[in-house]
């Protein structure tokens, strides 16, 4: 079943008199339990076609649907309800409050949508286990390391347990051995927590860990393509590809 659905989007920016097509008649499917890696050098859109399905902007022209809705039909606050109880986002940078407990950083989603924590310590108890940091719930950012405050963003993603998880470069700041980590993490959300995943990044190694790789160049969609299993399970054995890829 389809959770995701682009047709014929395209977008577009001015800028002074001039305009820029960034992404030109992009046609996509995302099946549910995917792991889409979207790919391509820096500046072909991949970032700008990653928000526009999240929802953080709008195209041109053509549609963007998650779950058979499209989102520019939307209006702000059910669009905005969406994107905070439906979608999770984890970026490059961590983003986390630096004086609020790693619990407390969780929760803010909960926090934004006027939701009781009371109500939801089951599920925080649930995500802090995922991300293997119960012990650490009550540490601040600065008390933790890189790798720790971005599986804490990965958790506060995924508090409310959205339909689909999107990830803008989500190793880029951390080390080979850490972004390994991170990535194997990502991957057991997928297959053991069957959850949905759009993931953009630059790095070979890293969109290995996807079930399907999309090539974007130059604003297109160059090839799509099925990763095997066995292609996946050698690159989580080969952290240096990530080191090589990222340019660590």
């Amino acid at each position: 079943m389809s959770i995701i659905e682009v047709k014929n989007v395209n977008r577009s920016f001015r800028n002074g008199k001039e305009t820029a097509d960034v992404l030109k008649n992009i046609n996509l499917t995302v099946e549910e339990g995917e792991f889409v890696s979207i790919m391509g050098p820096s500046g072909g859109g991949k970032s700008t076609l990653l928000y526009l399905l999240g929802g953080l902007d709008m195209p041109t022209s053509g549609t963007v649907s998650i779950a058979g809705r499209d989102l520019s039909k939307l209006d702000d606050k059910k669009l905005c309800a969406m994107r905070n109880e439906e979608l999770g986002f984890v970026f490059q940078f961590y983003n986390l409050v630096p004086n609020l407990s790693v619990e407390d950083n969780i929760s803010l989603p909960l926090m934004i949508a006027g939701k009781k924590r009371s109500e939801y310590k089951a599920k925080l108890d649930e995500v802090l286990e995922i991300i293997g940091m119960t012990d650490k719930r009550k540490l601040t950012p600065r008390e933790l390391s890189g790798g720790q405050q971005q599986r804490v963003a990965i958790a506060r993603a995924l508090v409310f347990d959205p339909k689909v998880l999107f990830l803008d470069e989500p190793i880029g700041n951390l080390d080979s051995k850490t972004g390994t980590k991170i990535m194997e993490l990502f991957r057991e959300i997928n297959q053991k927590y069957g959850k949905t995943i759009v993931q953009v990044t630059h790095s070979e190694a890293s969109a290995q860990y996807g079930t399907k790789l999309v090539k974007l160049v130059d604003g297109r969609i160059e090839s799509e393509e099925i990763i095997s299993s066995e292609s996946s399970k050698h690159n989580i054995r080969n952290s240096a590809d990530i080191a090589k890829a990222t340019n660590f």
